[in-house]
């Protein structure tokens, strides 16, 4: 007999321990213990029999896994319902240990999850009052595992209550009561990949990160699926840093046509695309071309048909809102959640989006059917004979429909007044999206006029919208070609008057850093995690300081690129994106039945422990070799100061600890104003990153451009990193007095007291 059927049987059992009882209790048992007569006998069966015979409370208790959730679906439900939230998971694996038994199928130790007891046994006094309980949590992996820890939890306490499981895709009046009407059982396949997923990760988080510890610092931790991810970071970095930039120069004319100003580009010189490396072949151009006719050679016009994009997955919302609206993908689907569990629209509580976790581009027919009424309604004329559908994908799951509002004739201009500036935007972009997917196609014209200038052609390009199609409902994804610049009307044989020649240095550009939104696209490419992974996966390489974001850049760190060197070196398949794929894939073979959990299990392990342990004896240990000795003194104690790298980057500490706790910021620049340190420093509503004077209050220089290891040479002050979407990122100097840059862009404000621009900034004693 288990310990858990043991302590039901204990708590069932009657104690025995006497308790004191007052007056009333004693006569109360004296007459207890009377031979009682035959009426009271019939009367108290009759009483008995009428207690076991009532029935449990008629009120149908739903689980959902947030409040906002709850909140929201307790609205469209009648008295005779019961909403609350579970928090997400309440049991789980412990943190403090492996918890997964290896010589026994893997078998995990699951626990109640520490600080959530309280919320578990309220859930069950709940549900012993309830005829029946439906789990509602989300309809993916994770939920379903939520769900089936949550009927264990319940069926093992209470007996003879249903426990039933709802999904929905979307949190609508219509959705919630077709699921309440229709519960289902646990897709046990479901929760066995969630488990194999969770084993899996645990075996390898719980071998690597001690690893870690031991050979490099305290604090650490590897993953599977974020250290491929680091990896792709880290290679990234050294293309970027071992690509030679080489220069290049354009030429471009400013051509009068009557009182409009054309801009048009050298494309041709002497019948070959121009090849300008320096300046003097530019200028050698400009003089050989001077005083020459311009002439209007040849006039072309090129119809495009442009096709609306299909409605968003989670990983295309996270991308556009990325490039569009400069959210994080964390951001992105902390809003999402808010949208699809409820806002408040007037009085009451309404789900605006659909399930925002997704790999499908399915829409319902139901909305499909709404959607072609509204466009019919609105822009009759855009409407397709037939609804547009979009290819799912080879790798998608299709649990869900894409993510779509619920209600289209909710447009973004109808919720301004209740939505934030965030939902809006957010909001505003799905609601476009998939409006747009089910419209016809836009229809664009692009004039290309050659102009004879010498031995040059320059070329101005102007394009205009023919058929508007889709384009009539973008506002927060509309793009340059839905605006295009007036075009006045040129024929063969015009003569154009040169007003200006604008020569214009360049540098190739090498490849770009990862974003956002382009690793986010690289890992689905790849088959790496899952929608609901991706933004948790950037979060922890941020968080653990493997990875900083300069400029929506992802910048591996010195010590992510420690990590990532150890991992490729030594467990070359952890962290090889093709093998994380083929994981990914056997789980989905799992969920569907096709593999038991525990095989996948069984192939990974062994060999990989065996590496593990291997790699604990021969590897050599680089604890504190990232530390540096620093020509500072410590002002407390009077030693040297170290460099060393802390969770949260580089710092400068005493060489006496523990005797001496003396740390602090490490300086990146001198002050040109007070000649002390300026150092990092992060405001404190935002933290956004800034840099300032050590010294301050008695000196408030700031910069809001970080400092690099380099003097100008023109004034000597130092200089700076800036980047900015046209030319990248350059240096700069920051005194805006001097005109030593490396780009023709404005040199970076500095600001003295919080506001307004100064040089030197304004010291206040």
């Amino acid at each position: 007999m288990s310990s858990e059927n043991k302590k039901t049987i204990a708590q069932k059992t009657p104690q025995k321990t006497p308790v004191k009882k007052n007056k009333k209790q004693n006569a109360e048992s004296a007459e207890a213990v009377k031979p009682p007569r035959k009426k009271s006998a019939a009367k108290s069966k009759a009483k008995a029999k009428e207690k076991k015979a009532k029935p449990r409370s008629k009120k149908v208790l739903i689980i959902v896994e947030s409040p906002a959730k709850a909140k929201t679906i307790e609205k469209y439900l009648g008295s005779l319902y019961t909403v609350k939230a579970s928090m997400g998971h309440l049991i789980d694996l412990p943190k403090s240990r492996l918890a997964i038994d290896v010589d026994h199928d893997f078998e995990p130790e699951y626990i109640t999850v520490k600080g959530r007891a309280e919320i578990l046994n309220k859930l069950r006094d709940a549900a012993k009052n309830s005829s029946l309980v439906l789990l509602a949590s989300d309809n993916d992996r994770e939920g379903e595992a939520i769900a089936w820890h949550l009927r264990n939890a319940i069926s093992a306490k209470i007996e003879g209550v249903s426990v039933r499981r709802i999904n929905f895709n979307e949190i609508t009046p219509t959705a919630i009561k077709n699921a309440v009407a229709n519960p289902g059982a646990i897709d046990e396949d479901k929760v066995k990949a969630q488990k194999a997923r969770r084993v899996i990760d645990r075996l390898v988080g719980y071998n690597l990160s001690p690893l870690l510890w031991k050979k490099i610092k305290g604090g650490l931790s590897a993953g599977r699926v974020q250290s491929v991810a680091l990896r792709l970071i880290c290679e990234r970095e050294k293309e970027v840093e071992s690509f030679i930039p080489e220069e290049y120069w354009t030429l471009e004319a400013k051509f009068a046509c009557g009182k409009t100003i054309l801009a048009a580009q050298l494309v041709s010189w002497k019948g070959a695309k121009p090849d300008l490396k320096n300046e003097a072949a530019v200028r050698d151009i400009i003089d050989a071309i001077t005083g020459a006719a311009c002439l209007v050679t040849d006039i072309r016009e090129t119809d495009r048909t442009i096709h609306p994009k299909p409605p968003f997955t989670t990983s295309h919302l996270q991308q556009t809102a990325a490039t569009r609206l400069g959210f994080t993908g964390k951001k992105t689907m902390q809003i999402a959640q808010q949208l699809y569990e409820g806002v408040a629209i007037g009085s009451a509580m309404t789900g605006l989006i659909t399930y925002m976790r997704t790999d499908s581009t399915r829409i319902s027919q139901a909305a499909l059917d709404a959607v072609r009424e509204w466009i019919e309604k609105h822009y009759p004329s855009d409407l397709p004979a037939q609804a547009v559908v979009y290819a799912v994908g080879k790798k998608a799951q299709d649990a869900h429909e894409a993510i779509r509002p619920t209600y289209v004739s909710y447009t973004p201009d109808t919720l301004k007044y209740y939505l934030n500036r965030e939902q809006l935007r957010l909001y505003g972009i799905i609601w476009e999206r998939f409006v747009a997917s089910q419209m016809k196609n836009a229809q664009t014209r692009t004039i290309s006029v050659s102009v004879q200038a010498g031995d040059g052609i320059f070329r101005i390009t102007g394009t205009k919208i023919i058929e508007r199609g889709f384009y009539n409902v973008l506002q927060y994804l509309a793009s340059k070609e839905e605006t295009p610049k007036a075009f006045p009307p040129l024929s063969v044989g015009d003569i154009l008057v040169p007003r200006e020649f604008w020569p214009e240095q360049h540098f190739t550009q090498g490849p770009a850093r990862y974003t956002d939104a382009s690793i986010v696209k690289t890992l689905e490419e790849k088959g790496i995690g899952r929608p609901s992974t991706y933004a948790p996966i950037i979060s922890v390489l941020l968080d653990r300081y493997y990875v900083n974001r300069s400029n929506r850049q992802l910048v591996p760190t010195v010590l992510g690129r420690l990590i990532s060197d150890m991992l490729i070196t030594h467990f070359p398949n952890v962290v090889d994106s093709e093998f994380t794929a083929y994981m990914e894939n056997k789980l989905d073979e799992v969920e569907e039945s096709r593999l038991e959990w525990t095989a996948m299990i069984r192939e990974f392990y062994p060999p990989f422990k065996k590496k593990v342990d291997e790699v604990e004896q021969t590897l050599v240990s680089f604890k504190g070799s990232l530390d540096e000795v620093t020509d500072k003194i410590c002002e407390k104690c009077g030693k040297p100061m170290l460099k060393k790298l802390g969770r949260y980057g580089y710092f400068l500490a005493c060489s006496g600890f523990p005797l001496c706790r003396n740390a602090k910021s490490i300086p990146v620049a001198v002050c040109p104003v007070c000649g002390g340190d300026v150092i990092a420093r992060k405001t404190k509503a935002r933290g956004k990153e800034f840099y300032g004077c050590a010294n301050y209050p008695r000196c408030d220089f700031i910069s809001l451009f970080k400092p690099i290891d380099q003097r100008c040479p023109q004034c000597g002050n130092f200089m700076v990193e800036k980047y900015d979407k046209k030319h990248g990122a350059h240096k700069a100097c920051i005194n805006p007095s001097c005109d030593y840059l490396h780009s023709p862009s404005p040199p970076p404000l500095t600001t003295a007291g919080g506001g307004g621009t100064a040089w030197p900034p304004v010291v206040s004693e």
